[in-house]
């Protein structure tokens, strides 16, 4: 009987109504990587799917002993799942990919001989994406170019979910929202070493894809986000003390001026819309330093604090 007991390899992959692709994902990533040799596991994560897809997943685990399964209570999103997914993970070396069959596993040992070669991420890029061009594949394109020029990260396919992890690696990555897309910039701040090598793109032939191209604008707001993360993360009062001492000063000016000119020229300046603006560049400049100042308050506990995570587990099937 094989045994799991000191997996080298972990695989993760999260999965919301993929009933259909289930068994045929379970039985090809098995039969690569037992021709491998190794020892690994395969750790499913249920993002709590309305399908029969925790049922299917039940019946799949009694009759296979490198699977795990974790069942999340409801649906919290890809990057929750993939976290549950490397909270549980074992082995040294961890690899994500998708349940759609989309990405092949195939390209599993690919990846982990690139990782070894001493790199902490290995992301792969679909060069021959099989999917729709306007709706997919443009803005990603467009997302890819904008991600790599904001961050200096530069990649050729930031949403590939097949990567490769050093088990280290992905004790420190703290993903919520959307950020599964932004793991490259966030193993960057961690000081990762990243790879990318080419992989291989299936069509999807059954189910529904969960995105579209109404993802771009948050796409948009996460990469203000990973901007603020790059250079603000530990010192927001920089951010918001410089903006806000502007336009305090600017403000302040202004109103020096009308002051001026009531006191020394006799002017009426009552009625003014100088008078209004310098008012509020004052009131706003304000406002900044304060939120600054809140912000690095929050940031300290963030640090201080021990990190709770972001789901929460219904059960683990061993």
């Amino acid at each position: 009987m094989r045994t799991t007991t000191s997996p080298e390899i972990s695989i993760i992959v999260p999965v919301y109504n993929e009933a259909p692709n289930l068994r045929t994902l379970v039985e090809d990533t098995l039969e690569v990587m037992r021709a491998t040799g190794r020892p690994f596991e395969l750790i499913l994560i249920d993002d709590g799917s309305t399908d029969n897809s925790h049922e299917l997943l039940r019946t799949i685990k009694d009759d296979t002993i490198e699977l795990r399964v974790i069942l999340l209570r409801r649906n919290f999103g890809q990057s929750a799942a993939m976290t549950a997914g490397f909270d549980h993970a074992r082995g040294d070396i961890v690899v994500t990919m998708d349940g759609d069959l989309q990405n092949d596993p195939r390209n599993i040992p690919l990846l982990v001989s690139k990782l070894e070669e001493g790199y902490d991420l290995v992301n792969g890029w679909r060069k021959d994406r099989q999917d729709p061009f306007i709706s997919r594949r443009l803005p990603s394109k467009i997302a890819n170019r904008l991600i790599g020029i904001a961050t200096g990260v530069r990649l050729h396919d930031y949403g590939c979910s097949l990567k490769a992890y050093t088990n280290d690696l992905t004790k420190n990555l703290l993903l919520y929202g959307e950020l599964h897309r932004f793991i490259p910039v966030l193993a960057c701040f961690y000081g990762a070493r990243i790879g990318e090598v080419v992989v291989s793109h299936n069509p999807r032939s059954r189910g529904k894809s969960k995105y579209g191209i109404d993802r771009t604008y948050r796409v948009l707001l996460d990469l203000i986000l990973m901007l603020f993360f790059q250079k603000f993360t530990t010192r927001p009062l920089q951010l918001f003390g410089l903006s806000g001492g502007l336009l305090f000063v600017a403000g302040f000016v202004i109103e020096l001026y009308l002051t001026w000119l009531k006191l020394w020229h006799g002017e009426d300046i009552g009625s003014r819309p100088l008078l209004l603006f310098g008012a509020l560049l004052i009131i706003t400049g304000i406002v900044l330093v304060a939120i600054g100042l809140c912000a690095e308050l929050i940031i300290r506990t963030y640090y201080e604090s021990s990190g709770k995570r972001i789901y929460t587990v219904r059960e683990v099937l061993e």
